[in-house]
């Protein structure tokens, strides 16, 4: 068992305890099970949340980190505390409604990710409905993309590959179905 000790520091002009600090590492000990709540960081439910100096202006900001990821998922603007001078302390009200915006965050742009990456539209042709659909692979080193037809059934009627830049429209998706399916003109 790790020896526990207590101390005071001075944090945003407020003398508040210390958490209890381990001093030797214990066995299964990590950060998932001893969340961090102090006045400018805290760590919990897998983000990390901690209030910086605003390198725009003379106030504060907060950003907000999944574990795991270099990157903040969020870093936005933070309250000056009563003195005007120091940051508000973050609390448990405070960190859970970051967590929430840099969640929702999150959510976005991977939704936008897949919107850019996955598109579809549904064309009268050949005397049927056809929905087609546009998957890209984004990779780095060989991009592609698949240009995939299904009937009104969900049935596949044709895949073909085209270039990560092919641009699906209605007329372009018209005009592959009518053709028989026909891989595109890449250019």
């Amino acid at each position: 068992m790790g020896l526990i000790r207590h101390a005071h520091r001075v944090t945003c002009g407020l003398d508040l305890p210390t958490p209890l600090t381990v001093t030797e590492e214990t066995p299964n000990q990590n950060a998932d099970d001893n969340p961090t709540q102090e006045a400018t960081l805290w760590r919990d439910d897998g983000w990390t949340a901690r209030v910086i100096k605003n390198i725009d202006d003379d106030g504060w900001a907060v950003e907000m980190t999944l574990d795991g990821e270099a990157e903040p998922a969020l870093t936005g603007p933070w309250t000056m505390g009563r003195d005007k001078k120091n940051p508000k302390p973050l609390d448990a009200n405070a960190f859970h409604t970051l967590v929430k915006t840099a969640s929702e965050v999150l959510m976005r742009h991977e939704q936008h990710k897949h919107a850019m990456l996955h598109k579809s539209v549904t064309v009268s042709a050949r005397e049927m409905r056809v929905t087609v659909n546009l998957d890209i692979q984004a990779d780095e080193d060989d991009p592609s993309a698949l240009l995939t037809a299904f009937d009104e059934g969900g049935e596949q009627l044709a895949q073909v590959r085209v270039a990560p830049n092919y641009v699906l429209s209605r007329s372009n998706a018209e005009k592959w179905v009518e053709g028989g399916f026909k891989a595109p003109r890449q250019g």
